[in-house]
């Protein structure tokens, strides 16, 4: 029989091979075997079937113009490498952070001449989980100019602010409960890896938006609108935070 020490030390040596040497970890590594083969296979993954919607839309055309995205973009696989793991991003010309959505809509709108889509339409998402396809398994790189900085420290101080009849601040639950457990399922650390995601508390697919206002509702709070800036913020700094995580979209989650 091994002694308890030394049992201790073994089991130690394995969780620091097991996690990042950041201590960072994806929701991935929270999950149980059953929830990550599901994500780990394209033709188990529920949420494939949004890529599949989201690349006939790339394909087709829209609005007045009847552009399609292929039209300016061509072959996302190439045009779209790397591009989900850029977002949110500071638009200059608009001096504002846009969201990858908020990209989305801003092409319908401006090259397409079509209506905007709708927050957590299945169009959007579809879009949204196609285009982050093209980037899974590269690393989060967010940039953060000068003039960002400002909304940078907002969405931080956003995270660790209390909020909501139950006073809690994301990072009481994020960071200093992370691997507890809350209603039985483990409490991920909030790194923003793989959004849109499939939640099968959903049975269906979500924006990281959607997640943060089911968060707000939790502690009763007042959420905010989608699209509002405290959530572009707020994203922001998650994905600022979670920098150099692969990025697993589209993610299946609990």
């Amino acid at each position: 029989m091994i002694p308890r020490a030394a049992a201790l030390l073994l089991l130690a040596a394995v969780a620091a091979c097991a996690a990042p040497p950041d201590g960072r970890r994806s929701g991935y590594e929270f999950m149980g075997p059953g929830t990550r083969a599901m994500q780990d296979d394209d033709a188990t993954n529920p949420a494939m079937l949004w890529v599949l919607d989201g690349e006939a839309l790339w394909r087709a055309g829209a609005g007045d113009s009847g552009r399609a995205c292929a039209d300016c973009h061509g072959d996302a696989a190439a045009s779209m490498k790397g591009v989900a793991a850029r977002f949110p991003a500071y638009d200059a010309s608009r001096k504002k952070l846009i969201d990858l959505d908020q990209r989305i809509n801003l092409c319908r709108t401006g090259r397409q001449q079509a209506p905007a889509l709708a927050p957590e339409s299945r169009e959007l998402l579809a879009l949204s989980a196609y285009i982050g396809r093209q980037s899974r398994g590269m690393p989060i790189d967010i940039a953060v100019p000068s003039e960002a900085q400002p909304l940078l420290e907002a969405g931080r101080a956003a995270f660790r602010r209390r909020q909501g009849q139950l006073n809690l601040a994301c990072t009481q639950c994020h960071d200093r409960l992370a691997g507890e457990k809350l209603a039985g399922n483990p409490i991920p650390q909030a790194h923003p890896t793989g959004y849109p995601i499939y939640r099968l508390e959903w049975q269906g697919l979500g924006s990281l938006q959607r997640r943060l206002r089911n968060c707000m509702i939790g502690v009763r709070a007042e959420p905010y609108a989608y699209g509002a800036p405290e959530y572009v913020e707020l994203e922001y700094y998650l994905m600022w935070r979670a920098r150099g995580m692969k990025l697993e979209t589209p993610a299946v989650r609990p």
